[in-house]
């Protein structure tokens, strides 16, 4: 390399220049307002979970009652912690990062305002009819029509105000962690429109225009690219940027992070006909998803060492740094749960795994260790910067809830693991004359004490974000009144802004 640029740290690289850019200052309150709402959200998403994961082993808890049933709780909980608690993490971190890498204020505070309140009404409308049993009964796509065009209107919004954004930025370079928010935010808007085109009857019903096995190939293929986007993509762009910012250490390999962003776009999209291994689904269909899932674990190992490996130097800062412990151990969980579906996706593997708790056991180790202990990083990361502050209320604190929370995910995982594999195993073994060697009663009075397990981790996980809630409340209280902060001039020596000099 001819030029050696910054390494101080790779975005926001210089917090110490104070001389505002003709931009006047940053709209921080939306970003704000998310990530309060992703603390809100989150306690009551993952509250609803453990109250299902009571129901599965008391079964006749809130007997009776109606919108309190399992089959209605249980979509609400899949809502609520991937739209309102994955949803207001997403749009917190990306209105969050888009301004400090583009050097631009959001082009319109009242588009933000409208992105923020709209969010919030879809998500007390999902509340609010998934318990009253209004439902299109597609899953991760429950609600009716109504909610639908309320969620693409704001979705449309939100994207104007990214990519808007992107458009006014002040430098020329657009930093890998906005290539994984605009994708996100297209992918989305594609899987949401097509997935649930519909014919309306009333103002609560709706027939599909698709049935039979093209309407569970158009389901799946939403349903993973969903995980695939909105919880993966979106994700990965927190990576890119709160990891390095965290560190003070530019990221491993730019152009690894490239490689890394076009190979998981171009592959992922195939990837849902795994979901329908042994079905009606056409046997190539099947077998296309399976190749493609296995080709993805190149790409998504590949992001998350380029994101580990950025520590590189400054191991040392784990033992003293709690929100970067949440950020690494997220990577660990994304590289345990992106090994582990290309594997379920071998139609062997599958056939023992299928239908039962090693899937709900996979789907956590995603949904509680990537994605909530990344969002939780990266609030905390970015509450006190935004409300003029060195730290959090409590950094001993935020230790405390590292480990509760990882001891959480553990039970939970591991209960779910080993009765999902007891599961398999047991309605699959057949006596020598072809009859099964177990009834359906006996395998689930086998996993009975799993689901008391998968309860306790559950428990422990909320009383984490409760002591996150405690920990937020508290700083807000520390801050008086702080100053918007000016939007900063361009710095030509950041790393960011040279792709590939830091790989």
């Amino acid at each position: 390399m001819a030029h050696q640029p910054n390494l101080v740290s790779p975005v926001e690289p210089a917090d110490v220049r104070t001389a505002p850019a003709p931009g006047g200052t940053y709209n921080d309150k939306v970003v704000i307002q998310f990530a309060v709402a992703t603390v809100v959200w989150g306690i009551v998403g993952m509250l609803v979970g453990v109250v299902i994961a009571a129901q599965l082993y008391w079964p006749t808890l809130f007997e009776g009652i109606s919108w309190l049933s399992y089959g209605r709780l249980r979509p609400l909980h899949t809502n609520a912690v991937i739209f309102a608690f994955g949803g207001s993490a997403l749009f917190a971190t990306s209105l969050h990062v888009v301004q400090r890498t583009c050097h631009v204020r959001l082009i319109s505070d009242k588009l933000a305002a409208f992105v923020f309140w709209g969010w919030q009404l879809v998500i007390v409308a999902a509340a609010v009819s998934l318990p009253l049993g209004i439902t299109q009964s597609k899953e991760y796509a429950e609600l009716e029509w109504p909610i639908d065009l309320l969620i693409t209107v704001v979705w449309l919004a939100y994207a104007w105000l990214f990519f808007g954004t992107i458009a006014r930025r002040r430098v020329k370079h657009i930093y890998v962690a906005n290539w994984f928010y605009a994708a996100y935010i297209i992918t989305i808007a594609l899987l949401h429109v097509v997935n649930n085109l519909a014919l309306p009857v009333g103002m609560f019903k709706s027939y599909q225009v698709y049935t039979g096995a093209v309407d569970a190939m158009v389901q799946w293929w939403y349903g993973h690219n969903a995980v695939g986007f909105f919880l993966t993509a979106g994700f990965l762009g927190m990576m890119y940027y709160y990891v390095p910012k965290q560190a003070g250490r530019p990221i491993y390999s730019y152009r690894l992070s490239i490689v890394h962003f076009w190979a998981l776009i171009a592959v992922y999209m195939w990837a849902g006909p795994h979901h329908l291994q042994y079905t009606a689904l056409p046997d190539w269909a099947q077998s296309v998803g399976m190749v493609f899932s296995l080709i993805l674990l190149a790409p998504s190992w590949g992001g998350a060492i380029n994101g580990i490996m950025t520590l590189s130097g400054v191991w040392h800062k784990l033992r003293t740094d709690p929100i970067l412990k949440f950020l690494i151990v997220a990577i660990s969980f994304y590289m345990i749960a992106t090994f582990e579906g290309p594997m379920m996706s071998i139609k062997t593997v599958n056939s023992l795994s299928h239908y039962t708790d090693w899937t709900v056991g996979h789907v956590h180790a995603g949904a509680l260790g990537w994605v909530a202990m990344i969002s939780i990083g990266a609030i905390y990361s970015l509450l006190p910067r935004l409300l003029g502050l060195q730290g959090m209320y409590s950094t001993k604190w935020i230790d405390v809830h590292f480990w509760i929370h990882t001891l959480g995910v553990v039970l939970y995982i591991a209960a779910m693991w080993i009765a999902g594999v007891m599961q398999g195993l047991m309605w699959r073994a057949t006596n020598d004359d072809g009859t099964l060697t177990y009834s359906f009663v006996e395998a689930l009075n086998a996993t009975y004490p799993y689901y008391l397990v998968r309860l306790l981790g559950g428990v422990v996980v909320v009383g984490g974000m409760l002591l996150m809630a405690l920990n937020t409340w508290k700083t807000f209280a520390m801050a008086r009144n702080p100053a918007p902060q000016p939007v900063l001039p361009p710095d030509p020596s950041d790393v960011r802004e040279m792709p590939g000099s830091a790989a």
